[in-house]
């Protein structure tokens, strides 16, 4: 949590914190979130008062007396904010539109041609009826998750998968739509879900790695998500395991940890057309079958262990596709991942799996949006939001 400090050119610095604060660990007492950031209970006083006039923060509760009257729990309102998330893939588009505490309020879907030359235009189409027209200040923007990554130093889209090079999405999308729109992979969009809403909400530091088409991962740290230098952080698909003798990768090197670990090659390693078929084979007791997943089990149990042992996570949150075979994966990933971490780390490391829902990776890609004024990451597009919620929520008394 990124401490807050007094004074009126700190105003804006201030008001974050608390909200952020709120966000994350309401509901909660003005005490405690004046004791939790060293602000002045007069400050705090200040701050909520707009945020509840506002509507952005209410009262849900009163705090356990402690001898005097007893203080407010306040939290975030729901309603107080709404954006709408999609996760895009090769041949459609998932969407949901949601308000500030994860409510659902309407689900989309639809195909698009996401290898088309301009793809954006399709994306515009579809996304413009379903954004609030007229004095909608609440309504704070557009997610988008692709499988892929966004370069951090020029906001451009890279997705192989998609056929993507050097494409400027978010700044394009916005123009097109007329309200702001953040984009990132897809997998940091289902690590944002996790952490506003999902099983992530308890750590401030944890891995999402996710199994299916592909194998990625999401890194929180801190309470934030971590995209790296140039924005690929998480390419957990693309960990060299064997480059000399592997398997060709779509990435254009050999011996990927995906190459191993994606629906294809455990299809091609076991002979089935499809992962349904596998994983019922599997679950009939297919001994084959069962090994595969065993192996490909193992293979990742010790990609992560490494990652556990360089970045010290708090838990695991695996999901995707693939996880709904993880009974038969686990039994490689369990050994493989405690003998690979530090002694008596395993016991400390939660590992969940979280089923998988594609609604809910576009529900994390609204999530980027709705956590963006919980956060303090310095991006136009999300200047933009935070601008938004600012116009709605009332400055006197901040």
């Amino acid at each position: 949590m990124v401490s807050a400090t007094s004074g009126p050119r700190l105003r804006d610095v201030n008001r974050t914190a608390i909200l952020a604060l709120v966000g994350r660990h309401g509901p909660i007492s003005r005490a405690d979130i004046a004791r939790r950031l060293g602000l002045s209970p007069p400050t705090v006083t200040a701050v909520t008062r707009s945020f509840i006039e506002a509507g952005v923060l209410h009262k849900v509760d009163d705090d356990a007396s402690r001898g005097g009257r007893p203080g407010e729990l306040l939290a975030v309102a729901g309603s107080a904010a709404s954006a709408i998330g999609v996760k895009v893939a090769a041949g459609h588009v998932t969407g949901v539109h949601a308000d500030l505490d994860g409510t659902v309020l309407d689900t989309f879907s639809a195909p698009v041609d996401a290898l088309k030359a301009n793809p954006f235009d399709a994306l515009a189409e579809l996304l413009t009826p379903r954004i609030p027209q007229g004095d909608q200040p609440t309504f704070l923007g557009v997610g988008v998750g692709i499988p892929g990554f966004v370069d951090t130093g020029t906001g451009l889209v890279q997705a192989q998968l998609l056929g993507w090079k050097r494409m400027p999405l978010a700044d394009y999308l916005s123009q097109l739509v007329g309200v702001p729109v953040l984009v990132d992979n897809d997998v940091n969009t289902l690590a944002a879900y996790e952490h506003l809403y999902g099983l992530g909400r308890p750590y401030e530091d944890f891995l999402t790695v996710t199994l299916g088409r592909g194998v990625g991962a999401a890194v929180f740290s801190g309470g934030d998500l971590r995209r790296g230098g140039h924005g690929a952080a998480g390419e957990l698909g693309h960990l060299p395991v064997d480059p000399e003798n592997g398997l060709p990768c779509h990435c254009g090197r050999r011996g990927c940890l995906e190459t191993y670990l994606s629906d294809e090659a455990l299809m091609k390693q076991a002979g089935t057309k499809t992962p349904e078929e596998l994983k019922k084979r599997a679950d009939q007791g297919d001994k084959e079958a069962q090994q595969v997943y065993a192996e490909a089990g193992r293979r990742l149990g010790l990609a992560v262990a490494g990652l556990s042992v360089v970045l010290d996570p708090q838990a695991i949150l695996v999901s995707g596709e693939g996880s709904r075979a993880w009974p038969h994966l686990a039994v490689g990933f369990e050994p493989a991942f405690t003998n690979g971490v530090f002694p008596g780390f395993a016991d400390r490391i939660s590992v969940h799996v979280d089923p998988w829902d594609d609604a809910k990776w576009a529900l994390g890609a609204a999530a980027l949006v709705l956590r963006t004024p919980f956060t303090f990451n310095a991006d136009p597009q999300a200047d933009a939001v935070r601008s938004r919620l600012a116009a709605f929520s009332l400055e006197a008394g901040a």
